[in-house]
Formats: structure tokens, C-alpha cells, sequence
């Protein structure tokens, strides 16, 4: 009689206590890298790919990248400035761009690339061919991967995860009979691989360079086993006969450690002398104190897709579309035309997209790139550094609003970071005061002009969209402190440059030269340009910042009225939002025609999301246009990127648009999503995940007006639901349910003592704790009839429960 060996007491638990419909999962292994599993700890990450016979872990940390610090710049470039203004203005389009080329481009041309740590690579000995009754999951709720299946009548299972308290990679192995886990382990990082060497304490270690003035790097790793024995051949180390087997991995560089491989070597003691039981419940206590705050169900009856795996949902919507996942664009056939719904998955979608954002940002990590901290290329596409001319600031559009707003900490380094050199480049580039930052930045927060594409490089106005992030975050949150001691200071020096930077042009201040980000436009002669004075985004942006600078100076007590003057008046003379001549928001001072309508880039819409100046209450004209601009874009092809498309979920949720909001959520699921739900741009990008994960929260919920909107954009697909944890500007928490398409009840918690205005589609009563005379009004909206005004006073810490109201 064979001998059975019981399962771990702490994996039993693990999967009962598990919500199965909150996982990925899939009845086979990965094919690719497409379709491995993420996990991390928000500075360590790898991608699961759960093969039976030879497993790859694809391992990466998030200082690894190429090259060293040296900050380059073009000091030469303030004499041609005026030059290039000129050209510009004569209308010497071809000129002005030529002489950019060479005066506002740095040396180095091209930042350098964040790149692998490397693989992790399992042999198993005699488990090659078919397995059966095999199982793949992510657990979203406790951030581990399970993989099961049986092979020659041995039920074999392995868990992994990334544990933020211990600092390490974890992979548990187990299966039901004793003495049936033999397998070697190595490291290796093709084809920059300097090869491994085993420590006196049995750990395989790896070190390695990004670079001669790179960093240096380590990555070690060792087992704890149960039954068996262990031994080092070579650089492998081959364990066999084991009844369970607990493999740990640790990685640093010299970023943050001079001693990276001693580090690792320290914190694989510690990590094995603790049980894996321990291991395992502080990873999940500690992960879970970030992802509980939050709860969203669009199937409370139950999600009748959830038997199916999480790639056959995909498929399921690819095949009514007639479309496969990362071919293109389709905007000829919508989800609603095609009769097909999948709220679960969009649900699923959601917890996914903070999932991901804790498992790469995080405080004390780096801030997620254009990959998170997932990539397998030494020469990945646009060397996944930190884009930021929308990528990274999408990265971080979930941050607030679906309460990980810990996870925003990360983006606050890298701007703390840029300052230096952003006041280097503002001085030596444009003779500015204050900061400024470019398209593009890196590990080491340079802020110089990058690449040579006129259609991108000459845009300063990274550093002022990033610390609008800082801004959002303070109204949010409220804290005073953060806002004096961090926030403003940042956003003031900001704010100096573009002070400096604007010039006059047409009675108004605006930038230039700049750049609507990488679009061109059509010049009289039939040609195009890209470089130009006064881009519409540029203007929504400094608009928006130095409006922000001013209402934060009066908040904390600015005294220097001297620059108050100057933020006023030049306030006063952007150009707001213009309607051209096809009834569209225009992108360009002049009303030009774009050379490429369906553009993925919809710069001049920034003033609608993430920006305000554009609102279908307040400015229902300019709404109108804004609507009237993505018609046109989409009619040319817009929205074929993954991250264009979240972006466009967005765009329409603020319009009020739900059906159309709806339609293209389901779209980046079909056409811009990988089997494991990672953002297809294509290649893989993470911010459509971001982008798309905030589109659905912005359809229950915006704050972004002065007024908290209750349901703003619901599509008849989310017939009924519930959501806990949603954050609104002003310090407030807010749950929602509804039923039958409408709203039902409404939970909101201050956290500072105020008035909270609502917007509501359905009349309310409203109780505060538990009393009705507590400071409500409530009025027929007078800025749109379809909904209704309340005014509620709320003391710190008070809750309010509100109905709707009933006959």
C-alpha cells in the first residue's frame, strides 16, 4: 500500500480560504512569456510559467539596468533657442526642425535599457511528457501562483511568491507520495551570463554588471527540504529523493547595497531559518493589509463565466468580436453590436490592475516602468524606461482612487530624484529657473531631451505633468504636511520654469518650441511638422499646474508675492480650450489638420482626463467637442494601442458616455490583452493595465469637479453590483451598490471635516450617522437635468449612509 504524504497544514488553508472566482487560471502550462504568470514584491518580480518537466522563472529587480549615471545635456542649445522660436514663427517649418535636430538634442542620443536579472531554471528528473488534471492560478487576493497536476499517479504541486517582509522569491514544492521530488536548480542570464559559484552556506550564487559604470549585481538562492538530501555539482544544485522542497531567492544591486551578494546571503538565512508555513502567512498578512481595502462585484448573482479558464474568457470574446488578440484595431464592431458580457471578467480586470501595481510599486521600490518590473529583453521595445508623456502618469491613474495609494510613493522618488538634474537641464538647455524633464527618464531621473524624433524629443513638460501626481495626491489624502514638505515645493519649481519657458505669442503665454506628443500636422505646402509654439496640451498643462501652484500657495502660506503676481497673471493669458473647425477640441494653437487623424496620442483631450478644464457639466460645449474629436479619431483608426484604448475608456467614463465607455473596455480586453490578462500595446505594455483599471472605477465613480458623482457612466451590462473602497478627492472613502441599473445605497466616510457635495442620477434620502437633520440639501441639478445636487456637512471620521429614495 502506497504511502500518502499530507498536504502542507498552511497550503490547505490557503486554498480553502481562497475566493476562486478572484484568480487567473488556465488548464495548461505557458506556451510563452505571454502567458506566465507575474509576481512580485514590488522590487523583485518573475513570470511563472509553470512547465511540469523543466520550469523557467523569469526573474527581474528593479534597479537592473544598463549603462551608469552619467547625465547628458546639450549646454550648446540656449544660443540657437531664440533662433528656433523665429524659424517658427516665419513659418520655416523644415529650418526650424533641422537646427532642433542638432541644438536640442543630448548626447548620449538614447537612454539606456532596464533589463533582466535572469532565469531561474528547475529540471525535474522523469516527469517529461503529458501531465494530467494540471491547474494554473494566480490568487489575486494572496499573491501566490499554484500549479497542480498529476504525472505517472504522483499528485505534484508548487507555489510561488514574492515576499515583501522577508525579501525574497519563495517556490514550494510538495507531492502526495514520499521521495518523488528529485530536480536540479540554476541560475544562468543569456547571453550576458558571467557565470554562478556556490557559498560555503549551500546557496548558488550569480553576479554579474550592467555595464562597466553600471551597477553590480547578485542573485542568490538556496532549498530547505523535507526527506531526501541536497548537494552542489557544479553551479546546480541537485536535490534528491525530497518529500517537500522550499526554494529562496534573493537579488540586489549596488543602487542600494555595496554589498549585493552578502545581502542576499543574509536574507536567505533568514529567510530559511523560519518554517514555510511563516513564510507564507507573512507574505499573505502583509499583502493583504494593501489589496483588502478595496472590493468590487459586478456579479452578485453569481459570475456564470467563472467555470471557464481565464484564457477561454478572452477567446469567448475574441471569437464575437472576429477578432484575435493583438492583431490591430477593430472600431467597426463593438461589444454591445455583438450581444456579448463579461462584467466578471472586468471585475477580475480591475483587482488584476491592482494587483499588478502592488507587486510593482510600492514604498521603498522603484516606480513602475513601462513594463512594471516585468521584462525578458536586454533590448526590450523603448528600452522600458519611464515614459512620460503619458505612460508612466497612467501607470499610476489607479494609485488613488482604488485606494493603494502607499503604491504613489515610488513616482514621488523619481520626481524628488529628477529635481537636481531638472534644475541642470532647465538652466543650461532653456536658461529657466525651476525644473523640467523631457519625454523620457530612467534609473538614474536624468531629465535631458531623448532620442532624435522631432515628433517627441523637444516637449519640457514631463516634470510639470508629473507633479500634478503629487497635487492629486494631496487632494485625495489632505495631508497638509505632505503637501508643504513635499508636494509644493516640487510643483513650485515647476511651475518657475514654465514661467521662465513661456513666451508671448498671439497675446497669449504659451510654450514653444514644443511638441503635441508625437502627432504632426499639415503645413500649406502639403508637407508636416511636428515642432511648434503653443501645442493645446502644453497649454492644459501649465494651466492646470499653475493653478494648482496657486491654490496650494494660499494652503500652506506662500509669501513671495512676487511670484504669486506672476503665477496670476500669467494664468490669465494661457489659452484655454479652442472648438475648430470640424466641431473638434483643437490640438495646436493654429486650428491645423493632423497628418495622422486616428493618432494613438490624444493630447488634446488632456484637458478632459486626467485634466478638468474640459467637463460635461460645467463646459457641455467643450464636452461636446471632446466627444466630437474621439469620433473622429476612432473613424481614422485611434485606439489601436492598448494604453490609447484605456485611455479612450476614460475619456468616454467622464463624458458620461457608459455604453461607449463599456464598449471599449471590452475592446482592450479582446484586442489589447494577453492570455494572462497583461496589456497587449503591442508588445506588452503595463500601462493599458493601469489606464484600463481606472477607466472602470472612473465609470462608478468621479471627484474630480468640485462634487462627488455617484454612477456616472454605468453601462447596462453592470445591471447590478457592489463596490467598497472607492476614494474621492477630499478625503472621503465611498461604497456603492446598485440593482437593476440604478442606484441603490451609498456609504461615504470623511476623513476631514467639510462639506461634501454629490451629483446623483436618482433623487436620495440621507441619513448621517444615523440622524437626517445633519446639514443636507439636496436639488434638482440645474447643470443637468438627468440628476440631482446635495451638499452634505460631514465632521472628521463621520460616516454617511445614504438610499435612494423610494416612489
Amino acid at each position: 500500500m502506497k504511502h500518502v504524504v499530507k498536504q502542507d497544514v498552511s497550503l490547505q488553508e490557503h486554498t480553502s480560504a481562497t475566493t476562486k472566482d478572484l484568480r487567473l487560471w488556465y488548464t495548461r502550462p505557458a506556451a510563452g512569456w505571454n502567458e506566465a504568470l507575474p509576481i512580485g514584491n514590488g522590487r523583485l518580480g518573475a513570470m511563472v510559467f509553470g512547465t511540469p518537466g523543466l520550469e523557467k522563472v523569469q526573474l527581474n529587480e528593479d534597479s537592473i539596468w544598463y549603462g551608469g549615471p552619467g547625465r547628458a545635456a546639450n549646454p550648446r542649445s540656449q544660443p540657437y533657442l531664440a533662433e528656433i522660436r523665429t524659424l517658427l514663427k516665419e513659418g520655416k517649418q523644415a529650418e526650424a526642425e533641422y537646427l532642433a535636430r542638432m541644438a536640442m538634442t543630448a548626447s548620449p542620443k538614447y537612454e539606456q535599457p532596464y533589463q533582466p536579472l535572469g532565469d531561474l531554471m528547475i529540471k525535474f528528473l522523469d516527469q517529461e511528457g503529458p501531465a494530467e488534471d494540471y491547474e494554473r492560478q494566480l490568487d489575486l487576493e494572496q499573491a501566490v501562483v499554484d500549479v497542480r497536476y498529476r504525472h505517472k499517479g504522483v499528485q505534484y504541486r508548487r507555489s510561488y511568491f514574492a515576499s515583501e517582509p522577508d525579501g525574497v522569491m519563495v517556490i514550494r514544492m510538495t507531492a502526495d507520495q514520499p521521495g518523488q521530488l528529485t530536480l536540479a536548480v540554476n541560475l544562468m542570464r543569456r547571453p550576458l551570463d558571467y557565470g554562478c559559484r556556490a557559498d560555503p552556506s549551500g546557496a548558488i550564487v550569480m553576479d554579474g554588471e550592467c555595464g562597466t559604470d553600471g551597477v553590480r549585481f547578485s542573485a542568490a538562492f538556496r532549498a530547505v527540504i523535507k526527506g531526501g538530501r541536497q548537494r552542489v555539482i557544479g553551479d546546480y544544485l541537485s536535490i534528491e529523493g525530497a518529500d517537500a522542497v522550499t526554494l529562496l531567492l534573493a537579488a540586489h544591486s549596488t543602487f542600494r547595497v555595496k554589498q549585493p551578494a552578502e545581502i542576499c546571503l543574509e536574507q536567505l538565512e533568514r529567510a530559511a531559518a523560519k518554517p514555510f508555513e511563516t513564510l507564507l502567512k507573512r507574505h499573505i498578512d502583509e499583502y493583504a493589509s494593501r489589496f483588502g481595502h478595496f472590493a468590487i462585484d459586478l456579479t452578485p448573482d453569481g459570475d456564470p463565466l467563472a467555470a471557464l479558464p481565464t484564457d477561454q474568457r478572452l477567446l469567448r470574446l475574441q471569437n464575437a468580436l472576429g477578432h484575435e488578440s493583438g492583431e490591430g484595431n477593430r472600431n467597426d464592431l463593438l461589444p454591445n453590436e455583438a450581444d456579448i458580457e463579461d462584467p466578471g471578467l472586468a471585475a477580475l480586470y480591475v483587482q488584476y490592475g491592482r494587483y499588478l501595481l502592488i507587486s510593482c510599486s510600492r514604498p521603498g521600490t522603484l516606480a513602475a516602468n513601462l513594463q512594471g518590473i516585468w521584462n525578458d529583453s536586454y533590448t526590450p521595445p523603448w528600452e522600458s524606461k519611464y515614459t512620460i508623456n503619458i505612460n508612466v502618469q497612467m501607470n499610476y491613474w489607479p494609485a488613488e482612487v482604488l485606494h493603494l495609494s502607499d503604491c504613489h510613493e515610488p513616482l514621488f522618488d523619481l520626481i524628488d530624484r529628477m529635481r537636481a538634474n531638472g534644475r541642470a537641464t532647465a538652466r543650461e538647455m532653456y536658461g529657466c529657473r525651476g525644473f523640467t524633464a523631457h519625454h523620457n527618464t530612467n534609473l538614474w531621473a536624468e531629465t535631458r531631451p531623448e532620442g532624435i524624433l522631432m515628433t517627441c524629443t523637444v516637449w519640457p513638460m514631463g516634470a510639470a505633468w508629473l507633479c500634478l501626481h503629487l497635487w492629486e495626491h494631496y487632494r485625495f489624502g489632505g495631508d497638509p504636511a505632505f503637501l508643504a514638505e513635499r508636494a509644493y515645493p516640487a510643483i513650485k519649481e515647476a511651475a518657475l520654469f514654465l514661467l521662465d519657458y513661456m513666451i508671448e505669442e498671439d497675446g497669449f503665454r504659451v510654450t514653444g518650441p514644443s511638441v503635441s506628443p508625437e502627432n504632426r500636422f499639415l503645413l500649406p505646402d502639403g508637407g508636416s511638422g511636428s515642432l511648434c509654439i503653443g501645442p493645446a496640451m502644453d497649454s492644459q498643462i501649465a494651466l492646470t499646474l499653475l493653478s494648482a501652484c496657486l491654490e496650494a500657495s494660499a494652503i500652506i502660506g506662500e509669501e513671495d508675492q512676487a511670484f504669486l503676481g506672476e503665477l496670476r497673471e500669467t494664468i490669465e493669458r494661457i489659452p484655454r480650450p479652442a472648438v475648430g473647425k470640424h466641431g473638434q477640441i483643437m490640438e495646436w494653437l493654429r486650428d491645423d489638420e493632423e497628418a495622422d487623424p486616428g493618432h494613438r496620442h490624444i493630447s488634446q483631450l488632456f484637458a478632459l482626463h486626467p485634466g478638468e478644464l474640459i467637463d460635461v457639466r460645467r463646459t457641455p460645449e467643450l464636452a461636446a467637442a471632446a466627444e466630437r474629436t474621439l469620433a473622429r479619431r476612432l473613424a481614422a483608426g485611434g485606439g489601436h494601442t492598448g494604453w490609447s484604448r484605456a485611455w479612450i475608456v476614460n475619456f468616454y467614463a467622464r463624458l458620461g458616455k457608459g455604453e461607449e465607455a463599456y464598449g471599449h473596455l471590452m475592446m482592450l480586453f479582446a484586442v489589447s490583452t494577453y492570455p494572462n490578462l497583461l496589456d497587449c500595446h503591442p508588445p506588452f505594455q503595463i500601462d493599458g493595465n493601469f489606464g484600463g483599471a481606472a477607466g472602470a472605477a472612473e465609470m462608478l465613480l468621479q471627484s474630480h469637479a468640485g462634487e462627488i458623482r455617484l454612477l456616472p457612466a454605468l453601462p447596462k451590462a453592470w445591471r447590478s453590483g457592489r463596490v467598497e473602497g472607492l476614494r474621492a478627492r477630499g478625503g472621503y472613502t465611498v461604497g456603492l451598490s446598485w440593482s437593476k441599473g440604478a442606484l441603490d445605497e451609498v456609504t461615504i466616510r470623511s476623513s476631514k471635516a467639510g462639506l461634501c457635495r454629490l451629483w446623483s442620477p436618482v433623487p436620495l434620502e440621507l441619513a448621517v450617522s444615523g440622524h437626517l437633520e445633519a446639514g443636507v440639501s439636496g436639488n434638482k441639478s440645474n447643470d443637468d437635468p438627468s440628476g440631482f445636487e446635495y451638499v452634505i456637512t460631514l465632521a472628521a471620521g463621520e460616516s454617511c449612509g445614504i438610499r435612494a429614495r423610494k416612489g
